[in-house]
């Protein structure tokens, strides 16, 4: 009696362990079959980006000539690369911030947690939070971002530059005696606290200024501008800051941190480390975002100028 039962248990054992090899192959090779099969890669991007434009594209704009603004296209042709690609939000804090859940449960750059009160009393003297009315009615806007580094010199592309609908500049880029490389058209300049210009004589005249909050300081540091008060130098930057901007409140704007969120996590794939900055290698992390710019540019979704990514 004692051997049957042994030997029933053994036939069972048997069994289980068939079981269990045969799922955990199955899994394997399933796994193996769509990862020889996928179209794309971790991140979501499509593996095979060239310049052909996908034939629903190529239909839709073929009748637009070489050069001109082509409305929704950079949307679609970034949608058919990344089909998680999405622009649910507003692209600057308007008073509405507080129902955005996604960027209320992380702290700077990645949400606004802790900050209600002090952009709440930005945005109550900004009352503006979109684009100027010129650039609103555009039904279609060309938009170029010009680096600060030095591969602009001696390229003559400033009145190339200045075609664009949009010119986005960062931190404290110098435009005055480079107009011939970097042209002299500033539609946003973003920038913080410690990338801000310190001489008010260096900031164009027609530009929104657009503060991009990396820390709570930075909301703080935007509330003493724009209500004109003395700018403390205690405040825990971590060099000397602007303690002037002169552009009127209405001229202001704040980054919405949900794209920083999006571009670190979503597009570029940084370490998440709990919505918190700082984990990961510096250079792997650049290198991170040079690759997923060199796929725009290959899938034509962006044009660089200078051909230097």
């Amino acid at each position: 009696m004692g051997l049957l039962v042994f030997v029933r248990n053994l036939l069972l054992a048997l069994c289980l362990f068939l079981v269990l090899g045969f799922l955990y192959y199955s899994a394997w090779k399933l796994h193996l079959f769509q990862w020889e099969d996928s179209k794309y890669d971790r991140l979501g991007f499509l593996l095979k980006l060239d310049s052909k434009l996908p034939a629903q594209l190529a239909t839709k704009y073929a009748n637009f000539s070489e050069g001109t603004c082509k409305p929704g296209y950079a949307s679609a042709l970034m949608t058919v690369i990344f089909p998680r690609f999405s622009k649910p939000a507003p692209m600057f804090l308007d008073d509405s911030f507080r129902k955005w859940a996604r960027i209320r449960e992380f702290v700077p750059p990645f949400g606004i947690k802790g900050q209600d009160n002090l952009i709440k009393a930005i945005l109550s003297v900004t009352k503006e939070y979109r684009l100027t009315p010129a650039l609103d009615s555009l039904s279609c806007r060309r938009c170029i971002i010009v680096g600060n580094g030095g591969v602009l010199a001696n390229k003559s592309l400033g009145s190339r530059i200045d075609d664009y609908d949009i010119v986005v500049r960062l931190n404290s880029a110098p435009v005055k005696g480079f107009e011939k490389d970097v042209g002299s058209k500033t539609t946003l300049r973003i920038t913080y606290p410690e990338g801000a210009m310190q001489r008010p004589e260096q900031y164009e005249r027609d530009s929104l200024f657009v503060l991009a909050g990396f820390k709570w300081q930075d909301f703080k540091w935007l509330k003493y501008i724009v209500y004109k008060e003395r700018v403390s130098a205690s405040d825990g930057f971590w060099k000397s800051v602007a303690t002037r901007v002169p552009k009127e409140p209405p001229e202001i704007r704040i980054l919405n941190p949900y794209f920083i969120q999006e571009a670190a996590f979503t597009l570029i794939g940084l370490p998440f480390n709990n919505g918190l900055m700082g984990r990961g290698s510096w250079t792997h992390n650049i290198q991170r975002e040079k690759e997923f710019l060199r796929k725009l540019v290959k899938a034509h979704v962006i044009t660089d100028l200078t051909s230097g990514i």
